[in-house]
């Protein structure tokens, strides 16, 4: 099928099973089963997954297709907010680095919306230092046994599966003692509290694992091994996240502009140069996550590049959101929109702290893009058990 047959196919079956609009949000537990109900109809149409190897439940066809029904779906609403984070990182680190039994029993449950996942790695003292993480696995004579915290973890209120980085080894240094596993979410010890954030809204929780039994077989990677699977995770977050996927939508078309279309003079020309510099903003961003999917799809990883567009993103989401106050005004905070307006420039700083700090986003840059020289980290080489942090262990 040539790619103007295949997009003319997804236009049609989205005019027939899509609502217009662009203001899906994070449905709530009654919006979960209608939203894994439209995900097996989206995978049984063959628009789940586009990319993804078909020996593990996904359609094996090219980016090509991908960006093309992502164009196609842009002015719509696709209920897929809550498996975002499985779609957009879990499901990609296992691909990667799963085991055979792991991407045969997880894979295509994920992408038909069966089960749906979250990512837990943020502590209450380890967010942008991810290793300095407290949360311990212990291994047993059938597999492991865990007790920590994490925190900052969307959609864990909804999830059965996650993806969970743990610290194993606590004598050597706090890079190389860690371990990744994936977790039932519905285990004994599972605790799941969300966490409502100014907007009202609880797009993220905090998680307590009091003695949790996790099987052998759900190690992912070696063990100690975890920070590599880590930054593979990492990677496919901030991938996810520029590109629209992990946050649940496509940003190039916010609701808050939407919404500023009904009040905004466009014939002021101060207005038309600002808009312009957001189309041209969105539009660079748009090109370079299509040049890092081409090159991944090619085998070319694309490394630190990713936070580049990570941070992009984030910039961008502040630059629409101090561009909405400027042209709504007094709007902006009483919009007659049930608050959209207001909610989406609330929720724009997130962008700039989740997924790793505009700060940790460009040391990265400037120290494996740019080749700069790197911070001083004295703590690389000491055993985690005579660190600060780690002596509460």
């Amino acid at each position: 099928m040539d790619l103007e047959e295949y997009r003319r196919r997804a236009r049609s079956w989205l005019e027939a099973n899509a609502r217009r609009g662009r203001d899906e949000d994070d449905p709530g537990t009654d919006g979960v089963a209608a939203a894994k109900a439209f995900m097996a109809d989206l995978y049984d149409a063959g628009y789940s997954g586009i990319s993804w190897p078909a020996e593990w439940g996904g359609q094996g066809l090219s980016q090509a297709e991908e960006r093309a029904f992502a164009e196609e779906a842009k002015d719509f609403t696709l209920p897929t907010y809550v498996f975002s984070i499985g779609l957009g990182m879990c499901g990609p680190t296992l691909v990667d680095l799963g085991t055979p039994g792991q991407k045969a029993r997880h894979l295509r449950p994920l992408l038909r919306g069966e089960e749906i996942w979250c990512q837990l790695f943020s502590e209450p003292g380890a967010g942008s230092d991810v290793a300095a993480l407290q949360t311990r696995a212990t291994e047993t004579e059938d597999g492991w046994v865990v007790s920590g915290q994490k925190v900052w973890t969307s959609v864990a209120q909804h999830a059965d599966w996650g993806l969970l980085l743990t610290r194993t080894d606590v004598d050597v240094p706090k890079h190389k003692g860690l371990s990744m596993f994936v977790v039932d979410m519905h285990a004994p010890g599972v605790t799941v509290r969300p966490l409502r954030d100014m907007t009202g809204r609880a797009h993220f929780n905090e998680i307590f694992f009091d003695d949790v039994h996790i099987p052998a077989e759900n190690l992912v990677g070696r063990v100690n091994d975890g920070w590599n699977c880590a930054v593979t995770t990492l990677l496919h977050e901030r991938l996810s996240i520029s590109s629209g996927v992990g946050m649940g939508g496509q940003k190039d078309n916010p609701v808050a502009f939407e919404a500023l279309r009904h009040t905004v003079d466009t014939g002021d020309p101060l207005v038309r140069d600002q808009l312009v510099e957001l189309y041209i903003r969105s539009r660079a961003l748009a090109l370079f996550n299509q040049r890092l999917a081409q090159e991944t799809k090619a085998g070319i990883f694309p490394g630190a590049r990713g936070s580049a567009a990570k941070l992009l993103l984030a910039e961008l989401s502040m630059f629409q959101a101090d561009l909405a106050t400027s042209l709504a005004g007094p709007e902006a905070v009483a919009y007659e929109d049930d608050g959209r307006l207001a909610g989406s420039i609330s929720l724009a700083p997130a962008l700039s702290l989740g997924g790793g700090t505009n700060e940790i986003m460009r040391n990265i840059i400037g120290d494996r893009v740019l080749n700069l020289p790197p911070e001083p980290r004295v703590d690389k080489t000491v055993p985690f058990k005579d660190l600060k942090t780690g002596n509460r262990q």
